[in-house]
């Protein structure tokens, strides 16, 4: 197991441990997002485990909050809750990371047409500032960074969209998805913005059909990047793909 030292690399939320006991669910939410930022950024290793003690120590919290964290966490499906056991980082599957694709792709196929219908009437260059910071994150290789910019794009789609609430879907669904995004970084970020300026070209330009083209191809790479990482970090994934 883990010790409480492990905790100190990782890159959590600060939280004030003098929140009113009423607040307990907004503590949680934030233990469970940070500890996901760390799963996905594989900080915590799929096969690793954790305690709630030793997470209760990290945040200055008692388990309660910690022990709803990770209920959270293991409803989304990336912790397995063991009574009288460490909980622990639940490996890779690859059929759930594809099948998490397959509604994800769904859902932001539906927004896509409504974000095009709108697309016109944006300001030239809407999505200039984040593609620009996306080419220069990617050139300095902060995957930690692109990876919350990659969100923010399809998230801003979404918005254009009005459609905000179909993106809180996209996020809960892409979870079983994100550790294999992060690894594909080292090779994909370049590509990624590429892609991202052939949508956001279409967005503009209104032409719908164009722009579900250019998001299909996008969503679709993960595919062929889950079976090239899968060769390369095998001890992260279970035995399912058969």
């Amino acid at each position: 197991m883990m010790s409480t030292g492990k905790f100190a690399t990782i890159h959590m939320m600060n939280i004030d441990a003098s929140v009113i006991v009423g607040e307990r669910k907004t503590i949680a939410r934030q233990i469970a997002e940070a500890l996901r930022d760390a799963i996905v950024c594989l900080e915590l290793k799929p096969g690793d485990t954790i305690s709630e003690s030793d997470i209760g120590a990290r945040f200055g919290v008692s388990r309660q909050p910690v022990r709803e964290a990770f209920i959270q966490l293991s409803e989304a499906g990336l912790v397995r809750v063991r009574p009288q056991r460490p909980t622990e980082i639940v490996k890779i599957s690859v059929r759930e990371v594809l099948n998490a694709r397959f509604v994800r792709e769904a859902l932001e196929l539906a927004v896509m047409r409504k974000a095009t219908a709108a697309g016109p009437a944006l300001a030239e260059g809407h999505f200039e500032p984040l593609l620009r910071r996306q080419a220069a994150v990617a050139e300095g290789d902060d995957y930690r960074v692109f990876h919350a910019l990659d969100d923010a794009f399809h998230q801003e789609i979404a918005r254009i969209a009005g459609c905000d609430f179909v993106w809180k879907l996209v996020d809960t669904q892409k979870m079983q998805m994100d550790r294999v995004r992060y690894l594909s970084l080292r090779f994909n970020m370049a590509p990624a913005v590429e892609e991202h300026r052939m949508i956001a070209a279409a967005i503009h330009a209104g032409d719908a059909e164009r722009a579900e083209a250019c998001l299909r191809l996008h969503l679709s790479r993960i595919d062929v990047h889950i079976r090239q990482i899968r060769e390369e970090f095998r001890e992260f994934f279970v035995d399912d793909e058969d």
